[in-house]
């Protein structure tokens, strides 16, 4: 295959891969975007309301794991394909949902849905896309998983203030319809191949058992890098903006301003992390040095000793240094997968994401009827430094060598 059709078929999965997990984490968000309807039409407590969202992350968490053997024993791509028509058909359930039971079981087929997407998708990357190139596959993953959980709120609030809730559910269920249709027109770009051996083994898989990856230290490393990120990540994503309305008086709207500054800046970060990550062989190092910059910055907003403008801006670099970390992130765990194993890996491995964003809620949620804004912060710092001490377990177990610059 020469230069140019390469080039034209890592575009191609990348952006199809993409655009399915933009899908997922569009999913992630659907219930908490209409609480402000939801609530009075099913007469529910916050604590039940919440509790939907903890069932989707918790299905989603425990069926990533599950997912990766089905992964690597059949094909990413029909996983693939049967997450996205589970989340079309679990927003169907939500719009047509006359009771909290009703609301339950969509929320536990989105979870379902949405369990398959990282074990299917890293693996479709690493099937699919050239060495020199995988590094901005990872790269767009994450920025496409960053729109998703972007405009998923605007989209849904905007639909349900003009008709109603149900309406606004239904229009969603047209997204992962549209996806799906393009994924199977597209469908030979993600034809099934077997898993190349990974670039660099960290623990010598050999030949051993389905199971055997457990036994693997830097497995359970990666997960707990994930976990307690995913910690950090949920106060911020659950309790930063109340948090900046307390500590320095801004409105609402600004507050919500600087999350979406976070998003934003992450986003870019990401952009720019293909690249750093593309030309390093210390993917740890980035990633220790990014969350040390983020824990001292938040550090920085508990304080409250900057005007409420510069916080939006230091909101914003928590996002763009945690964004730079993402693609040597994704590389690190590259690094630990056994040959034949990619799926199963990021999908035990990734349900550290589910189980920390089911969780920091909780947590940071406590802090706040505690009325201890500063501790949402205190506390975010806290678990990105924990982070650090993750990464320099998984850097001391593998080195992944680093890949070529694309021309």
């Amino acid at each position: 295959m020469n230069h140019t059709s390469l080039l034209r078929q890592d575009a191609r999965v990348i952006g199809l891969v993409g655009l399915a997990h933009g899908t997922s984490h569009f999913y992630h968000v659907i219930l908490a975007a209409l609480i402000p309807w939801l609530k009075p039409e099913f007469h529910l407590s916050y604590a039940e309301l919440g509790l939907l969202m903890t069932v989707f992350f918790t299905v989603s968490g425990v069926g990533q794991a599950l997912a990766g053997f089905v992964v690597d024993r059949y094909s990413a791509r029909t996983v693939l394909f049967s997450g996205i028509a589970l989340l079309g058909l679990s927003a169907l359930v939500l719009s047509s949902a006359h009771s909290y039971a009703q609301l339950m079981l969509g929320a536990l087929l989105a979870g379902c849905g949405n369990s398959v997407f990282h074990p299917a998708d890293y693996t479709l990357l690493n099937q699919r896309v050239s060495r020199a190139r995988l590094t901005h596959g990872f790269s767009v993953h994450g920025i496409s998983g960053n729109i998703g959980w972007a405009i998923s709120p605007l989209f849904l609030t905007f639909v349900a203030a003009r008709t109603d809730w149900r309406t606004a559910l239904l229009s969603a269920a047209l997204l992962p319809l549209g996806v799906l249709a393009l994924l199977v027109w597209n469908r030979h770009a993600l034809r099934p191949e077997p898993v190349a051996a990974p670039v660099a083994t960290a623990a010598g898989a050999g030949k051993a058992g389905a199971f055997s990856f457990l036994r693997l230290q830097v497995v359970w490393m990666c997960f707990a890098f994930f976990l307690i990120s995913a910690v950090a990540l949920a106060g911020i994503q659950s309790f930063a903006a109340t948090s900046l309305v307390s500590l320095y008086g801004m409105s609402l709207a600004w507050a919500t301003t600087a999350y979406t500054a976070y998003m934003l800046a992450s986003a870019i970060g990401m952009l720019y992390g293909g690249f750093l990550g593309a030309g390093s062989r210390h993917h740890d190092r980035i990633i220790m040095l990014a969350f040390g910059a983020a824990a001292l910055l938040a550090l920085v907003l508990a304080a409250a000793v900057v005007p409420a403008w510069l916080a939006v801006v230091l909101m914003g670099l928590i996002g763009l240094v945690t964004g730079i970390s993402g693609p040597s992130r994704d590389l690190l765990i590259r690094g630990a997968a056994p040959a034949n194993a990619t799926g199963r890996v990021f999908g035990v491995v990734y349900s550290g994401l589910d189980s920390g964003l089911a969780l920091g809620p909780l947590l940071f949620g406590a802090l706040m009827d505690a009325n201890r804004p500063s501790g949402v912060f205190i506390g975010i710092a806290v678990f990105q430094a924990l982070v650090i001490l993750t990464a320099i377990g998984v850097g001391s177990k593998t080195r992944v060598v680093g890949l070529p610059k694309t021309a």
